[in-house]
């Protein structure tokens, strides 16, 4: 099957969506206002989605002052996945502590229209909306503390500073994204 989705380089599609706070989000509000826009498609019940979410706290408050946002984007498939569901959501942040808006996107077009392929999947907009890296958060989904590389963490500094992002994509690691049947 051929892999669709926003290629590196090319412009993210903009989205209207709801969010757990019951406001709507517009990303095009937020490339207005930050510099370097992170979105991270993920879900309520991902053990991987877990297993990161204090990493992805972490990036919001260490680069939330240097012109950087994280957003985090819900496209589970809720019928077959009530985990997954908006009422979850709002319970998941708060149980959680998120310092970033989640939002859920009902008609998966968004997750679509990105190329989600897994929950966690992070991308990365400079401030013109182009898409400057895609994949993984970093190389050790397991253990924290034995992290090598920080794939999205590196390239959120290297976007936010100007230079170029090396490299642009890495394979996400996951669970798959839970679409309509």
């Amino acid at each position: 099957m051929e892999k669709m989705g926003t290629a590196i380089g090319g412009y993210a599609p903009d989205f209207e969506l709801p969010g757990a706070d019951e406001a709507v989000h517009h990303l095009s509000r937020y490339l207005e206002r930050f510099q370097a826009v992170g979105v991270v498609f993920m879900c309520n019940h991902c053990p991987y989605v877990h297993m990161y979410l204090d990493r992805l706290k972490q990036l919001q408050a260490d680069f939330a002052d240097q012109g950087f946002t994280l957003i985090g984007i819900n496209p589970n498939d809720a019928e077959r996945y009530p985990d997954d569901s908006f009422d979850n959501m709002k319970a998941f942040v708060t149980n959680n502590g998120l310092n970033f808006p989640y939002l859920r996107d009902v008609t998966q077009d968004v997750a679509h229209s990105f190329g989600a392929e897994k929950t966690p999947h992070v991308f990365l907009l400079n401030r013109d909306g182009i898409l400057c890296y895609s994949g993984r958060l970093d190389d050790n989904a397991e253990e924290a503390g034995s992290v090598r590389v920080t794939y999205f963490r590196d390239a959120i500094a290297q976007t936010l500073s100007g230079a170029p992002v090396k490299p642009t994509s890495t394979s996400p690691i996951g669970c798959s994204v839970k679409w309509r049947t």
